[in-house]
């Protein structure tokens, strides 16, 4: 991700030099006639124009303040693929008190029809509103009569409360823009801090003061009048192995700094760190749910009887925790009501949770503390100043001599110091009720660890009966569990592995330490498929790629702007044994191959040996790495491509006479 702090104003030009909004419905010929290539060829649909601008006014019935944001724009559809683009939800904020709304909705859909263009107007009727969750609301609707080469056109305007974010605009999204510009108005009594994210930079800025854009108790207030240019946007897309995409895309975001009165007297918003532990360490949700460890004074010593150290005890209480109180599925920093009540519900929130564990750990006399985060895909803290609402999760941390471990008692299948990977995101805040907070990296602890290994035997009617081993550690061990506890037994979970592997017949299994979560979680299981048909075994193709075998490479853009973020380093071997009958001879294999990634950032070795009437391969793909940099994705590009063209190979075996 790329910050710029851009200033508030930066110089004083005429009014005429600001482009204005443009004219619903108008300039349609010129828009039917673009050329995609311009900008991007394999574009389904193109953005031609957005327009957006944000001002702060009086409402007029009830006199108070409110952010009037203003959209606008113009997209054609190029093919079918591209009737998506006419799928629109806006977001608004709703709580007890205060909601955003829109008005003055308008959509309409242009086609050429014998030589005019014909608008067909979108009914009010097919709007519609869908309450995603308890602080979001979706408005949703879909443009009518869409055809290859339609043009769409929709505006709207939302007003909110919520002064503090002023609005973020996304120069980036999905399509292609070939022009999107942002005007503000800032009054003066209110300051920003503004910053441009992404790796695209403004094609123009402008700025200049607004004489009396705003009266406040009679007192007239000039305005910072900006206006954010950004020509031939590329479309931002997605790929697996990323955070949230708002850490990346090019985009303008507003903090409220502070506000000067009319009347007199300044109100600092942009907090510090000091203010913030204050805050939190006071606050009924937060701190004073930490120090509950009264809760537990008369539980502990029966929870950490058993604990000869305090490691051992701090491993019983996250067991103890993690089996008392159940997640509702909820995030947040806060405790919903009171960690007592979530105790004996048996239910709560992550805050809930874990201020549980850490109440319980220091009632054991263990130095606990919290940290606050933003998770994968809720994006990245700023970390220019604090604010609260940046993060949404809270996990422990507990001290034990000169180590620390972090700990999230909402998963029941996760082991003593290992976060969900939702949490591995940058860095966390931690809270402590007595000193200073500060900053810790949020770094998977463990890797994902996997081996199989094939013991096998080929008999001349073409099928191989073998034992496959699989042992598991880390996070992987981690996802098995949760894959085999989400069916009713272990024998659900086999016959479901056995429907995505046709060629496969297992025939029998053992799953050992599934519940026992520091251990390896070790799978073993008997089985038989066909290497041929036994209609023709003198000559015959075999592939050994039976195990995780990689078809499809994850990287395929020219050029990736964010980071590859695995979340976890990994480690898989792979290890097949294969006797065969008597009077084989091996003619072609997959040749041996050893790849690397720059700065020993992983590797792919192939081995494969054919002695004593016994195919043997052996294959090693290891990152070493959670977070490959943009610099490096062509490598990764590269290496998978190596990787799949030689798993394309075959064994061929000849029977000598």
């Amino acid at each position: 991700m790329k910050i710029i702090l851009l200033p508030l104003v930066l110089c004083f030009l005429t009014l005429s030099s600001f482009a204005q909004n443009f004219t619903y419905g108008q300039a349609l010929y010129d828009d039917l006639e673009f050329d995609r290539n311009k900008i991007d060829s394999n574009a389904n649909a193109v953005v031609l124009k957005e327009f957006g601008t944000t001002s702060i006014q009086i409402d007029d019935i009830t006199g108070h303040l409110e952010l009037i944001f203003e959209y606008h724009t113009k997209i054609k559809i190029y093919n079918k693929n591209g009737f998506d683009a006419a799928n629109i939800v806006i977001p608004t904020y709703k709580d007890d008190s205060r909601e955003e709304t829109i008005r003055d909705l308008k959509a309409s859909t242009f086609n050429y029809v014998n030589g005019n263009f014909v608008e067909t107007i979108m009914d009010k009727k097919s709007v519609f509103v869908e309450n995603k969750s308890k602080y979001t609301r979706l408005t949703k609707f879909t443009l009518p009569n869409l055809k290859e080469g339609s043009i769409i056109e929709y505006t709207y305007k939302l007003k909110s409360p919520r002064l503090f974010n002023f609005k973020t605009w996304e120069f980036q999204s999905n399509l292609p823009k070939v022009s999107s510009e942002y005007l503000v108005y800032i009054p003066g009594i209110y300051n920003y801090n503004v910053s441009l994210r992404g790796y695209l930079k403004l094609t123009d800025q402008k700025s200049e003061i607004s004489k009396e854009c705003l009266r406040i108790n009679g007192a007239n207030i000039d305005c910072s009048k900006i206006s954010y240019l950004m020509k031939n946007v590329p479309a931002f897309i997605e790929e697996d192995n990323m955070t949230a995409p708002s850490n990346f895309k090019s985009a303008i975001y507003f903090e409220l700094s502070d506000f000067t009165n009319p009347n007199g007297g300044k109100t600092s918003y942009t907090k510090t760190w000091k203010d913030v532990d204050y805050e939190l360490t006071s606050d009924k949700s937060f701190g004073a749910q930490m120090k509950r460890k009264d809760l537990y004074k008369d539980l502990i010593a029966g929870i950490i009887k058993d604990a000869p150290d305090d490691l051992q005890k701090a491993k019983a209480i996250f067991a103890y925790i993690k089996k008392q109180i159940k997640w509702n599925n909820y995030y947040g920093i806060f405790s919903e009501e009171s960690i007592k009540k979530s105790f004996e519900s048996r239910s709560g929130n992550i805050a809930d949770i874990n201020f549980n564990l850490i109440a319980a750990l220091s009632a054991a006399n263990l130095d606990a503390e919290a940290v606050i985060l933003s998770t994968r895909e809720n994006g990245t803290i700023n970390k220019l100043y604090p604010i609260i609402s940046d993060f949404n999760y809270v996990v422990a941390k507990v001290n034990i001599g000169d180590k620390s471990y972090l700990l999230d008692a909402s998963e029941p299948l996760l082991p003593f110091g290992l976060l969900p990977l939702r949490c591995i995101n940058d860095q966390g805040r931690v809270m402590n009720l007595k000193k200073a907070s500060y900053w810790i990296d949020l770094k998977a602890s463990q890797k994902a660890v996997t081996s199989y290994v094939l013991f096998g035997k080929l008999n001349n009617d073409g099928k191989l009966i073998g034992t496959l081993t699989t042992h598991s550690q880390g996070y992987s061990a981690f996802n098995r569990r949760k894959e085999i506890k989400k069916y009713g037994s272990v024998e659900e979970y086999v016959e479901k592995i056995d429907e995505r592997l046709p060629r496969i017949k297992i025939l029998h299994q053992t799953i050992s330490n599934i519940d026992s979560i520091e251990n390896a979680l070790k799978e073993v299981f008997e089985v038989e498929f066909t290497v041929n048909d036994g209609s023709n075994n003198k000559q015959f193709y075999m592939s050994p790629f039976f195990i995780n075998a990689i078809t499809k490479n994850p990287f395929n853009l020219n050029e990736r702007t964010y980071p590859v973020d695995l979340g976890t380093a990994t480690d898989e071997r792979i290890s097949i044994n294969i006797t065969l009958p008597e009077n084989y001879e091996l003619l072609e294999k997959p040749k041996n191959l050893a790849i690397g990634l720059p700065n020993s950032g992983g590797k792919y070795l192939l081995n494969t040996t054919f002695e004593n009437n016994v195919l043997s391969l052996n294959q090693v793909l290891q990152f070493n790495n959670a977070i490959y940099e943009p610099e490096l994705y062509l490598y990764l590009k590269e290496f998978y491509s190596k990787i799949i063209q030689n798993q394309k190979s075959e064994y061929l075996l000849k029977k000598v006479n």
